[in-house]
């Protein structure tokens, strides 16, 4: 056997077994994209997690179909210490038992008499803590998600209709059929969870207050709301 000869078989080996490596990375990058966030995910500092959601993956299966949707904003509610928040001085109510844990369970709530809102319970049980989901990229299923919200598939909307599917909380919950019926739920259900997704840099992340809480007082100046920067499902950008 020639030395060209070893070195081109050597060569061919190294190509194919880095060939086999990025495939398994790839599916392995696939693989744990979908995984289901564990618990230990919510028990954590609101304000750690908030940001944390950024990129995550919001999965709900619903009339057979899959939809998937990467979160790019959210906005964290500290109740014992939050006037912007339902649970405000460990304010208990029917509404905001959900709050008070334990963490990684949805808290859906109703507003303006039409529109429902998807939270995140968040830290240890008794502490009324939670994130909202404020925005969503579509990943998977958005014509399903279009049908649900408008009636119509996402291929027969205008470019504006279909960002304005799901950059918002009220709209994101119409389009991924979310109700009263999922308040409460764990975050690890068959049919809606939340997943590793995306990774997103902190470089990526911006920051501001939160939207439509004049009533907050002081709170109204807190900037517990994280987005990914440039991101065109953000309800509202950035100035």
């Amino acid at each position: 056997m020639t030395g060209k000869y070893c070195i081109y078989l050597i060569y061919m080996i190294y190509m194919v077994y880095m060939e086999k490596c990025t495939y398994m990375k790839e599916d392995i990058h696939e693989k744990n994209s979908m995984e289901i966030l564990p618990c230990e995910f919510y028990n954590r500092d609101t304000l750690e997690v908030a940001p944390g959601l950024l990129g995550k993956y919001l999965v709900r299966v619903i009339g057979g179909h899959r939809l998937i949707g990467k979160i790019v904003e959210t906005e964290a509610y500290k109740g014992p210490i939050d006037k912007g928040a339902h649970s405000y001085n460990y304010r208990r109510t029917p509404r905001t038992e959900v709050m008070f844990g334990p963490p990684g369970h949805a808290y859906v709530y109703f507003i303006y008499g039409m529109y429902y809102c998807l939270n995140v319970v968040t830290e240890e049980y008794g502490e009324p803590c939670a994130v909202l989901i404020r925005g969503i990229e579509p990943v998977e299923g958005e014509d399903y998600m279009a049908l649900l919200r408008y009636g119509k598939t996402a291929h027969d909307l205008a470019v504006p209709r279909r960002i304005n599917l799901t950059n918002g909380p009220g709209k994101l919950c119409k389009a991924f059929g979310i109700t009263r019926e999922q308040n409460g739920k764990p975050l690890w259900s068959n049919d809606f969870y939340l997943a590793y997704g995306e990774k997103v840099e902190d470089s990526q992340i911006a920051r501001s207050k939160r939207i439509n809480i004049d009533y907050a007082e002081e709170a109204r100046d807190f900037p517990w709301r994280f987005l990914i920067k440039g991101n065109p499902y953000v309800s509202v950008p950035v100035k």
